[in-house]
Formats: structure tokens, C-alpha cells, sequence
């Protein structure tokens, strides 16, 4: 690996770490938005992540690709969905921080890779390694297990995990046609109607706290915007300097970090309930074992000739040969006659 190489992979893994440090970091920002409620944060998120995003756009001058959207009705159809489906994992994760579910929001991000692999199965007709196997087989005994402990399914979780595995499966059908940037601009506009709804219909019904609750209150909610694309654009630069495996690994500091903040908030985890992540736990080492052994397997030089002397291979005759019936050898070396036996 050359230095420059060296230096990029190093920069990527500083730029990952701090996207999901801000991203596990976000039970403990969350309830600083009190007493906004999960629909009025969700809505304000949604505007001021399409300003943040738009004033960038605006900056660089990169607006063409709207028009070029918009004259594509099946990929605006499918940013459209995934601004449906990331903005309903937003709802979920934030009414689960407001309402001190925190450490089951963080099964969710602990199952998402799991259910990832799953959606592929069904989805896809992926083909699973035998690891890959494994892992989900565990997860969903851990699942099971689960249930039986809460009493009912963790719909907080599962929903948190269904939903973000089915915004990644959408964007992977989608394709790399839009940068991370294009892409949370362009799912924020075309769910900005829905925004705007909430927002006139709290304002209506006496719900909102944006103008109630003083100036601090009014720019927490603004923030919003900036802490939703900084991650992602730390994101972005990371996952273009360091191999897929890193990006792979690092993602699961956030929910990690997500069940350390919900402890630090004052909820609970009996030791049964501990069993049970662990399980997922065990998944996903086993996951990740499987993720770094294939790209691995993915970077070892293809095997090379076996060397020494090529083998021989008749000279082939000159296609003239044919009319004179005197077979030509290679240049051009012409077989000394036979000597006429009238002689």
C-alpha cells in the first residue's frame, strides 16, 4: 500500500468514527428537544435538512441534476419511497428517544444488519455463505427469545430494522446515480408536503413548541438540519477512502454507543434482557468474521501461469501450400526440394 493510499484509509476511518459517534450520540441530543414531540421533530427535520442541503447545492452550483430527476419518473418514484421509508424510521427513533425506549431503538440498529442479509434472501434470491447462514439463524433465536422476555414482539426494534433495511435495499436498487447529498436533497423535497402538513396541522391543533418555548428552544429545533447531513457527509467521505469491511465494522459503534446513552438516561435492562442482545451479539461476530474473511478472499492476486518453457506447437501450413502442394514452414523457410529421380 502505497503512503497516499495509507493516508486516505487513515483520514476515511477518522471521518467514519466521528459519523457514528454523532450518530450514536443522538439519544442524548434528542431529548434535548423537549417538549417537541416526535411528529413536530420529524417535520423540522425534514426542512431544515432540505435548507441545509439546498444552501450547499446552491454553493457549489450542482442543481442540474433536479431537472434530470424530474424527467425521470421511475427513479423520482423510488427517491420518493425512500424519503418515505427513511422518514418513517426517523419517526420511529425519535418517538423512541422521547418516550425512554432508547435501548430498544438500539436492538434495532443491532438487528438491522441481520435482517439486511434476510431482505437479500427473500428480496434478491441472494445466495448466503455458510456463516452468513449462522448468524441469521442465531439472530433469530435471539429474536424469539426476546419476545418471550418482552412479553410481546420489540416492535420498536423491529420496526427500526425493517424500515432502514428496506430504505438500504431500495437505495441498492437505485444505484450509485445520485451522490449521498443529491440523495437526502432529493428525498426531502419530495417528502416536504408531508412536512409542511404536520407543521400547519400541530400549529392548528395548538401542539407546536417552536414559538412557545423561547429562542433556544426555536434553534434546537433548527439544528436539526445540520445534525442530520453533517454525519451523512462524514459518512460519504468515508466510505469512498476505506474498504466496505471498515464501513462494516464501525457501524456497529452507533448502537452500541445508543445503549450506553439509554442506560445513561436511566433505563433499565434486566439480565435476561442482557442474554438476549447478547445473542445478537454473537450474530454479528459471527457476521462480521464471515464479512472480513470474503474480502479478503476478494484481494488475493489471481494464480499465475505456472512458468518455464511454452510448449511446442506444430507449425501450421502456409494456406499457398495448397496449390502448389509443397508445405511452407514458419518465415517462410522454404523445404529444399527432393532431387529428381530422372537425374
Amino acid at each position: 500500500m502505497s503512503p497516499l493510499e495509507a493516508r486516505r484509509r487513515r483520514e476515511g476511518t477518522v471521518y467514519g468514527f466521528f459519523a457514528y459517534l454523532i450518530w450514536g450520540a443522538f439519544p442524548l441530543y434528542f431529548t434535548t428537544l423537549r417538549p417537541a414531540g416526535p411528529w413536530e421533530v420529524v417535520a423540522h427535520r425534514i426542512v431544515w435538512t432540505l435548507l441545509i442541503c439546498a444552501a450547499v447545492l446552491l454553493l457549489t452550483r450542482d442543481v442540474r441534476w433536479l431537472v434530470d430527476l424530474a424527467r425521470r419518473p421511475r427513479r423520482l418514484t423510488g427517491v420518493a419511497l425512500a424519503g418515505v421509508l427513511i422518514a418513517t424510521n426517523w419517526g420511529i427513533y425519535t418517538y423512541a428517544v422521547l418516550s425512554g425506549h432508547v435501548t430498544e431503538a438500539a436492538l434495532g440498529y443491532f438487528l438491522n444488519p441481520l435482517v439486511t442479509v434476510a431482505l437479500g434472501v427473500v428480496v434478491l434470491r441472494e445466495k448466503l455463505r455458510r456463516m452468513q447462514w449462522v448468524a441469521v439463524a442465531i439472530g433469530a433465536v435471539a429474536g424469539l427469545y426476546l419476545t418471550i422476555d418482552y412479553g410481546s414482539p420489540p416492535w420498536i426494534s423491529l420496526a427500526l430494522a425493517v424500515s432502514f433495511a428496506l430504505y438500504g435495499l431500495l437505495k441498492n436498487r437505485l444505484g450509485v446515480s445520485l451522490t449521498p447529498l443529491r440523495s437526502l436533497t432529493g428525498e426531502s423535497l419530495t417528502i416536504l408536503p408531508i412536512a409542511v402538513v404536520l407543521l400547519l396541522w400541530l400549529d392548528r391543533t395548538g401542539a407546536t413548541t417552536f414559538g412557545g418555548h423561547g429562542t433556544g428552544h426555536a434553534l434546537l429545533l433548527m439544528s436539526t438540519g445540520v445534525a442530520t447531513a453533517v454525519p451523512l457527509l462524514l459518512f460519504a467521505a468515508a466510505a469512498s477512502r476505506v474498504p466496505l469491511s471498515t464501513i462494516g465494522l464501525l457501524q456497529f459503534l452507533t448502537p452500541f454507543l445508543q445503549l450506553g446513552a439509554g442506560l445513561l438516561l436511566g433505563e433499565t435492562m434486566p439480565a435476561s434482557r442482557w442474554l438476549g442482545f447478547a445473542l445478537v451479539w454473537v450474530a454479528l461476530v459471527v457476521l462480521s468474521v464471515d464479512m472480513v474473511r470474503q474480502v479478503r478472499r476478494s484481494r488475493r492476486p489471481p494464480a499465475q501461469r505456472p512458468r518455464g518453457p511454452r510448449p511446442l506447437t506444430p507449425p501450421r501450413p502456409d494456406v499457398r501450400s495448397c496449390r502448389t502442394g509443397r508445405a511452407f514452414l514458419p518465415h517462410r523457410t522454404r523445404v529444399p526440394a527432393a532431387p529428381d529421380a530422372r537425374s
